[in-house]
């Protein structure tokens, strides 16, 4: 591969998971999948006033979620959070306080464990503008970008740019831009699986479901999806239902993951995905958080 198309590709990177230290198949190996630890929002949800909303309750869960990661054997390669990591838009009166704790929480999460982040529609707004986008860039990092592990090559989407990028058209053109040469470099780079993250799901059942809060537009997915079966991606993880959804476009899984924090309709409680990547296939099965085994079969 010419060394140019792979520094294009990894320009926006997790610091450490590059190419270079992680670009080579070593074995199996599993991951955490978790979404929603949305700090602040069981209190909003159940009618707490505004002023008097705490976050105890998902502070709770989360240490449930970083205690059963730290246990887990075979060690996690990472622990990823698919989007809403507090719930308190970025201009609203608690986020910064919501954003310093989610930190100081993680900060128990094993230090072998890297936390990938991935923005939410509460940590950039449903309207992003440049003010938004910079705040949660200084707070957690790009909002897009790609790494490697173990020899599999995983592309972080903002998905907030396919439901409104009316303030920030110049960010979505960069994002769109960055996401086609991903999208090539997945095509010629002969790894193992090529997996993809975002907060907001492409579709939540199938492909052809009608246009909904939880989901993306029918255009905008339809367009989307094609371009992403082109490039061979067959694993999209995402979380923003609350619950446990998804399906299959052809080949493609579309997985969402519930919440660690407040569960809509959930036939389970609060929990986490343990994924299990072979080199063949790319295995999954979400867990209570009183249930995560301490030890999975790769």
């Amino acid at each position: 591969m010419a060394e140019s198309a792979l520094t294009k590709a990894v320009d926006k990177k997790y610091p450490g998971f590059t190419y270079e230290t992680e670009g080579k198949w070593k074995g199996p190996f599993c991951f955490i999948h978790a979404a929603d630890t949305q700090f602040g929002l069981i209190d909003s949800w159940n009618g707490v006033p505004a002023a008097e909303q705490r976050w105890e309750k998902e502070i709770v869960l989360t240490r449930k979620a970083i205690l059963a990661a730290n246990k887990l054997s075979p060690k996690p390669r990472f622990f990823v959070v698919c989007g809403d990591l507090v719930n308190a838009f970025p201009w609203e009166l608690f986020n910064d306080t919501q954003v310093a704790d989610f930190k100081d929480v993680f900060k128990e999460l094993d230090s072998s464990i890297p936390l990938i982040c991935v923005c939410g529609n509460h940590d950039v707004g449903n309207s992003p503008t440049q003010e938004s986008l910079q705040k949660y860039r200084s707070n957690f990092g790009d909002d897009f970008y790609s790494f490697w592990v173990g020899g599999v090559f995983f592309i972080v989407l903002n998905s907030q740019f396919y439901k409104d990028a009316s303030q920030v058209i110049e960010h979505k053109q960069e994002h769109d831009q960055w996401l086609e040469e991903q999208l090539g470099f997945a095509k010629q780079c002969g790894t193992q699986h090529v997996v993809m993250f975002q907060h907001i799901p492409w579709f939540f059942g199938n492909p052809d479901e009608s246009d909904d809060y939880f989901n993306i537009e029918t255009n905008m997915r339809k367009q989307m999806l094609t371009k992403i079966k082109n490039a061979g991606i067959k694993y999209v993880f995402a979380g923003h239902y609350h619950r446990n959804a998804g399906g299959f476009d052809e080949d493609l899984e579309m997985i969402v993951t519930s919440a660690i924090g407040q569960q809509i309709n959930n036939d389970k409680d609060s929990g986490m995905r343990i994924v299990c990547v072979a080199s063949d296939k790319i295995t999954h099965e979400y867990y209570e958080l009183d249930s995560v085994p301490a030890n999975v079969t790769l």
